[in-house]
C-alpha cells in the first residue's frame, strides 16, 4: 500500500518520505539502518531524511531497548495522525470499499493463500 500522492503533496512530503512513514507505521522497531535497507538507499541518505521528518515533528529517535549505540525511529503522535488520515482516505477511496464484509473477508483469505503459496490443488 502506498500513501496517496495527493495527501503526500498536501503534507509537503517527498515520495521517499511517504514511503518511510508508511514503513514506520507498520509497528515494528525500525533503526535508521533497517529503514535505509528497506528504502534501498544508503545510511546517510536515510539519516538526512529522518532528520527532516524529525524536524517536522513526524518521527522521533528513541534509545534502542537493548543496544545503547542504536536509536529506534518511531512515529510521533503527529506522524500517527498523518498515517491515520492516509489510511482513512485510502479505505474510503478503495475499489474494495464497495464489497460487503463477507466478500472482503473472502478476498483477504484468497490473497493470504496466494501470498503464503497455499493455493491448494
Amino acid at each position: 500500500m502506498e500513501f496517496p500522492k495527493e495527501l503526500a503533496q498536501q503534507a509537503g512530503l517527498t515520495d521517499t518520505q511517504t514511503d518511510a512513514l508508511w514503513r514506520l507505521s507498520r509497528g515494528q522497531e525500525m533503526t535508521a539502518r533497517r529503514l535505509a535497507d528497506l528504502l534501498q538507499c544508503d545510511a546517510s541518505t536515510a539519516t538526512a531524511m529522518i532528520d527532516r521528518l524529525e524536524k517536522r515533528g513526524l518521527v522521533r529517535r528513541v534509545p534502542h531497548p537493548t543496544d545503547r549505540r542504536v536509536k529506534v525511529i518511531q512515529l510521533t503522535p503527529e506522524g500517527c495522525a498523518l498515517r491515520d488520515r492516509v489510511m482513512r482516505h485510502t479505505t474510503e477511496h478503495s475499489p474494495f470499499a464497495r464489497l460487503d464484509h463477507d466478500s472482503r473477508l473472502h478476498l483477504h483469505a484468497l490473497l493470504r493463500q496466494a501470498i503464503d503459496g497455499d493455493l491448494g490443488s
